[in-house]
């Protein structure tokens, strides 16, 4: 399955008005939100990180979502998943976020997937996607969701957190480097569960959030070859070149 464009039809006054102050940032404009709103994203997670990407990429319009995450919302979700919430526990996530964001826009379609990514989905999903957003906490996701985005072409905004330390990358084969290069396999002892505040992951998903809509629109220089690291104990920023592909 290939991506197709989520909406077509021009730019309505309504949504003229409500995206009016994007709208004039410099190099965007009335073709970039055209753009936005004829893609269709992937959001592997929407959990700490997943939930500020989506709540962010609602709001500025993107056309169409595809949100994949199982299971039922848990008390230890609140902390930073801003889509779930207390009445919500016990039901599924994904319903929780579904709401949460056409609450938010009802102009936006939204594909919600009571599923996690894996190697046996992969390829349908993000053959779904003009862009795909990685907010998985395991490695094996990742490298499913990234080995389906290089075969087909298709760029992943690559974003992780640990305690108040994160970073963000797009990966674009051949563009970029491979995800792989990166990280050939699963580390070693890596669990779901990792210490993590709400405002770390917050942070650094309304980072990754921007980079979609760069790579969407044209907007900016997306981080390719390039790895933003933020430090939120001390307030280090630092952008590392990355080895560029041969």
């Amino acid at each position: 399955m290939t991506a197709q464009p989520a909406q077509t039809a021009p730019l309505t006054a309504e949504e003229t008005e409500i995206y009016g102050w994007q709208l004039d940032v410099t190099g965007f404009g009335s073709s970039g939100q055209q753009q936005l709103k004829q893609s269709t994203v992937l959001i592997s997670r929407v959990g700490g990180l997943g939930s500020a990407v989506a709540y962010e990429l609602a709001a500025a319009g993107v056309g169409r979502l595809i949100l994949a995450h199982a299971g039922d919302i848990q008390p230890s979700d609140l902390n930073r998943q801003l889509l779930m919430t207390h009445d919500g526990i016990g039901t599924p996530r994904i319903e929780s976020a579904r709401k949460r964001l056409l609450e938010l826009n009802p102009r936006i379609e939204i594909i919600a997937v009571p599923e996690n990514l894996c190697p046996e989905n992969a390829d349908r999903l993000v053959g779904m996607a003009d862009c795909v957003v990685d907010a998985a906490p395991l490695f094996q996701e990742r490298l499913a969701m990234n080995d389906a985005a290089e075969r087909r072409g298709i760029p992943v905004v690559e974003a992780a957190m640990y305690e108040l330390e994160a970073s963000l990358t797009v990966i674009h084969p051949p563009q970029t480097l491979r995800f792989r290069d990166l990280v050939p396999d699963v580390p070693r002892g890596w669990t779901r569960r990792f210490p993590v505040f709400g405002a770390v992951s917050g942070s650094v998903g309304c980072l990754a959030a921007m980079e979609t809509i760069k790579l969407l629109s044209g907007l900016g220089q997306p981080l390719k070859n390039r790895l933003l690291r933020i430090n939120l104990r001390n307030m280090q920023f630092e952008t590392i070149l990355l080895a560029a592909p041969e």
